[in-house]
């Protein structure tokens, strides 16, 4: 009588991707509650095979002459990817449900075949006549696009050996299968399987690979956390339901700068590039004056983009004060009213502060601390910021001003869209010359908000 194999299983946490024996309700790598999912330990029967000794090669002996990358034409595309996509590359574009990731790719891929490129797009969730009518929306002429409807893991790697491709677009990861588990689609152990022979696949072949990947509701990529770091690049495609503008911004790349952001505007036929974001972050009410409105001079990666912050000051109902922030960090607004009351001496125990970036645009940079302050001041006290002037500096605990990374561009900025005067840290202005714009410097915070009000 044959002895039936005993199944084994493990418990990975999808935060880190940490492997335990047994379940518990806190992971013991990352200290997160209730991220351990059952997976399945699957012993190949396959012998290893023969490797041949590989020579290691110095700097010099390495050619890379050939490898040129491909360029789409979609400047805020291009831009985020760091330039160029390379042969060999793996990219992990992720987002919500709906944001519009099969759009984007799409129309990136109608880019980069009309340069010439052979791409395969693979769709696991809709069916070709889908995307073709989808397509034609788009105006997407697909000359040189194949789509295949496929899952299997092994029929896709199959596809991909049989023809010529230089990029290929995988839409998406969640859904495709490897039969060496059981388990249904989207859980661990067959997206990191799926991932991690399909990104070999890309290497050995030098094919660009796209893997499009939802993310859950707390904004993490569905999936172990060792998807990211099997990627060279990680895109979050992200923006509101309420607005048209769709941000996509880099998390991780190997061949570029992770502070990049691309601005597209959603319209009836597609995505549609933002060659001007201040335009789009800026209110149209220019010649109003009104408290508790400044704009300040942001930087994301090399492109300066101004944006306006608003702040509304009132007597808190309650015991306890709302601290409420859209588009900045809730701690960060915390420690910048603990300064302003703090080193100016403006009670803030008693209001409650709500504080809100234009248009829905999400900024980490504290370059922003000082207009944050600024139109918060202008709410508290009733007096309205004058419209033609810009605020950029990061505030420090001491109530400094301390010096902004290019400060020339965001200067440079502000005197192209109108702006007549604008306020920047002392430190790093000197050299800074731009026409047609007062330049104001300040160290302090109090000598900031004396020039204001």
């Amino acid at each position: 009588m044959r002895m039936e194999k005993k199944v084994k299983t493990a418990y990975v946490c999808t935060n880190c991707g940490a492997i335990h024996p047994r379940w518990q309700g806190q992971c013991r790598e990352c200290g997160e509650w209730n991220t351990l999912a059952e997976e399945r330990i699957v012993r190949s029967d396959r012998k290893p095979k023969k490797v041949s000794t590989v020579k290691p090669r110095s700097f010099n002996e390495i050619d890379d002459s050939n490898l040129s990358g491909y360029k789409s034409g979609m400047d805020e595309f291009d831009r985020v990817l760091g330039g160029v996509l390379l042969p060999g590359s793996a990219v992990l574009l992720a987002g919500e449900p709906g944001i519009g990731k099969s759009t984007l790719i799409l129309q990136a891929a109608d880019a980069y075949s009309d340069n010439g490129w052979n791409i395969l797009y693979v769709t696991g969730e809709e069916s070709p006549v889908q995307i073709k009518k989808r397509s034609e929306r788009l105006n997407v002429s697909g000359k040189n696009i194949a789509i295949a409807n496929l899952t299997d893991l092994e029929q896709i790697l199959s596809v991909i050996d049989d023809n010529q491709y230089h990029i290929v677009i995988v839409d998406s990861i969640q859904t495709v299968t490897s039969s060496l588990f059981d388990s249904p689609p989207g859980t661990i152990g067959q997206i990191r399987e799926s991932a991690g022979r399909l990104i070999d696949a890309a290497k050995k072949g030098n094919i660009a690979l796209f893997l499009i990947g939802h993310v859950t509701k707390e904004g993490l990529v569905a999936g172990p956390k060792i998807l990211e770091h099997m990627v060279d690049a990680v895109l979050h495609f992200e923006g509101d339901s309420g607005h048209l503008y769709r941000i996509l911004r880099t998390v991780k790349n190997r061949y570029g700068s992770t502070f990049e952001l691309g601005v597209f505007e959603m319209a009836a036929d597609g995505l549609r590039q933002v060659n001007n974001p201040s335009s789009l972050f800026l209110s149209d009410y220019d010649d109003i004056r009104r408290s508790g409105a400044v704009v300040g001079a942001s930087c994301e990666g090399n492109r300066p983009i101004l944006v306006e912050i608003q702040a509304l000051v009132s007597s808190a109902s309650y015991g306890t004060p709302q601290r409420v922030a859209g588009g900045i960090d809730n701690k960060r607004l915390a420690l910048l009213l603990a300064i302003l009351e703090k080193r100016i001496g403006v009670p803030m125990g008693g209001n409650d502060v709500f504080v809100s970036i234009v248009g829905g645009l999400r900024l980490s940079e504290p370059a922003v601390d000082l207009a944050v302050l600024a139109a918060i001041v202008s709410s508290l006290r009733d007096i309205p910021v004058d419209t033609g002037l810009a605020v950029a500096g990061e505030v420090g605990l001491c109530g400094e001003v301390r010096a902004v990374s290019m400060a020339d561009r965001r200067v440079a900025e502000a005197a192209k869209l109108g702006f007549k005067k604008i306020i920047i840290p002392t430190q790093g202005a000197e050299s800074i010359r731009v026409k047609d714009i007062e330049i104001l410097t300040v160290s302090t915070l109090d000598r900031a908000l004396d020039l204001l009000f």
